[in-house]
């Protein structure tokens, strides 16, 4: 058999050869131990918190080694390509701290010299390597139609009967050059396929960075490398991409792993080095009956990375969240380097763990409120109305006309040694500071204290005094002692039955008043930047 002469019968246009290829992408000029990773998604959708996941250990990976991080995009199934998911996928990245060096805005720009950085763009070179290996009998075309009747399919499992061959070994694997030369003369299509070493039966080593030696299956699978639009299969693009584009390290979800002998031998046919495999494992969540599933894209408004934005969470945040799944000395790491900068985080790519992550929004709350309380009024000012720039629209004028009330707002309970930690996300700003923007809509009062409320609040009209915080306190004592509530909390304590309550309990009518609730940040904050007259206003609401 002239494979050589079948690879021109398939490929007769195809002028650009592997020496070529070689050439034009060179091996990186990094020292030894430096790692290459890449983030690869398809363009199909939204970007889901398991892919940045994973590109955030791509990132950490490279960036420990001080080597390179790539995102490639895998465009190659055009049926299923959503326009715009790579400009999506592009700013997420940007934004929760995942930024590769080398990346491809398709018609703006290119970042890197192993570009383009979307398959495909690529096209040539896959039919170039698929043309190798036909070359060296190593892959075959296959003319089988993509939808087979009953008649074919039992014609088809009687032919590989005879021939020995499983049911993953493809007849047209045996096709003569004359056969070949006359199907594509006819213009039937084909599509590429390896010619597959083993029947499936055997055993094969291999090696995982995180689950170490494992023995699977051997490939048994004629497999598709290229499909009959000249369109490369996962399998083959990623092979020949990583080879070319120098990657050292694929980190990928672990559903990937029954995969990896047939990846292997597609390496080994194509005789390129073996990159190392990195199988991650899926983030879960824990179910309303007590079981655990995959975090679900159809289910979950958290799989979608735009929902972070959406919801106003903090990205540092969020990517501290996501490393703390991945590596677990994260969290003791964080304990005893409380203020560091999440960079300074010794990130082991390699020693990510081995337990399914669970993902907790509690967990991500309490991040994201512990970095939220560390920020100055301004800091907070400019996310929030960055935030609201981009969801919240009918709430930018406002923040803008009135900046510096909106400082004060935030600056309550705030640049303290114990500052409050109250707001996790900024779409809580407005909800949870309504009563800072307009009069209270209810009020949390138990009917029963109706009118031991209303007296305190008619007496505090006359004692509003907000230039000191002393000065306000000593009058609130003078005023509860009048009005018979013990301002000795010992003494209330020893005799309830004297007093009508203490000096808290009058401190909390007042708080319901101006808040509407009993709970709320600095009652004195929240009064003196409301201004005693708008006090005064609302007390006057009510008596």
């Amino acid at each position: 058999m002239d494979y050589k002469k079948i690879a021109e019968i398939l490929f007769p246009n195809n002028k650009l050869t592997v020496e070529e290829i070689e050439k034009k992408y060179p091996p990186r000029n990094l020292p030894a131990g430096t790692e290459v990773t890449r983030f690869a998604p398809s363009p199909t959708g939204f970007m889901h918190i398991g892919g940045l996941f994973q590109a955030i250990i791509d990132k950490n990976i490279a960036k420990r080694s001080n080597g390179v991080y790539m995102l490639r995009i895998e465009d190659t199934d055009k049926k299923r390509e959503v326009i715009g998911a790579s400009t999506i996928i592009l700013n997420i990245l940007k934004k929760y701290g995942a930024m590769p060096d080398e990346y491809e805005e398709k018609g703006v720009k290119v970042v890197g010299n192993y570009g383009p950085y979307f398959q495909s763009e690529r096209e040539e070179i896959y039919k170039a390597y698929a043309k190798k290996l036909v070359s060296e009998g190593k892959a075959f075309p296959c003319f089988c139609r993509k939808t087979e009747g009953l008649n074919d399919v039992k014609e088809k499992r009687e032919k590989m009967f005879a021939l020995g061959l499983t049911e993953d070994k493809d007849p047209c694997r045996n096709l003569t050059e004359e056969q070949i030369e006359e199907y594509v003369k006819d213009g039937k299509t084909f599509a590429v396929k390896l010619k597959a070493k083993g029947n499936g039966q055997g055993k094969v080593k291999i090696v995982d960075v995180l689950k170490g030696e494992l023995e699977m299956q051997e490939n048994g699978e004629d497999a598709v490398l290229l499909k009959s639009d000249f369109m490369p299969t996962y399998a083959f693009a990623h092979a020949v991409d990583d080879h070319l584009m120098g990657t050292t390290t694929v980190v990928r979800g672990e559903e990937w792993l029954p995969s990896y002998p047939l990846h292997l031998e597609i390496f080994d046919a194509l005789e390129f080095k073996r990159v190392k495999y990195v199988h991650t494992p899926l983030i879960y969540k824990i179910r309303e009956n007590g079981g655990k599933t995959k975090i679900s894209k159809r289910i979950d408004d958290e799989a979608d990375m735009r929902y972070f934005s959406k919801e106003g969470y903090e990205p540092e945040a969020v990517e501290e969240y996501l490393i703390n799944l991945a590596n677990s000395n994260f969290e003791i790491w964080r304990k005893e380097n409380p203020t560091a900068p999440l960079q300074d985080f010794p990130f082991d790519g390699f020693n990510i763990t081995a337990i399914t992550p669970v993902f907790d929004i509690v967990k991500l709350n309490d991040i994201s409120k512990e970095m939220i309380a560390k920020y100055n009024a301004e800091k907070c000012y400019n996310r929030l109305l960055a935030w609201a720039e981009e969801n919240s629209l009918e709430n930018v004028e406002y923040l803008k006309k009135d900046k510096e009330y909106v400082l004060k707002v935030l600056n309550i309970d705030r640049e303290k040694e114990k500052p409050r930690k109250d707001i996790y996300k900024w779409g809580m700003f407005f909800d949870y500071y309504n009563y800072m923007f307009a009069f209270p809509k209810s009020y949390q009062i138990d009917e029963s204290e109706r009118k031991k409320f209303e007296e305190v609040l008619r007496e505090y009209k006359k004692y509003i005094d907000l230039k000191d915080k002393n000065v306000w306190f000593e009058k609130i004592k003078e005023m509860s002692e009048k009005l018979g509530y013990a301002v000795d909390n010992k003494e209330y304590k020893k005799n309830p039955q004297n007093f009508k309550g203490n000096v808290a309990k009058v401190c909390e009518f007042i708080r319901v008043a101006v808040t509407g609730q009993k709970n709320s940040p600095d009652l004195y904050e929240i009064m003196s930047v409301l201004g005693a007259d708008k006090v005064l206003e609302r007390l006057s609401l009510i008596v």
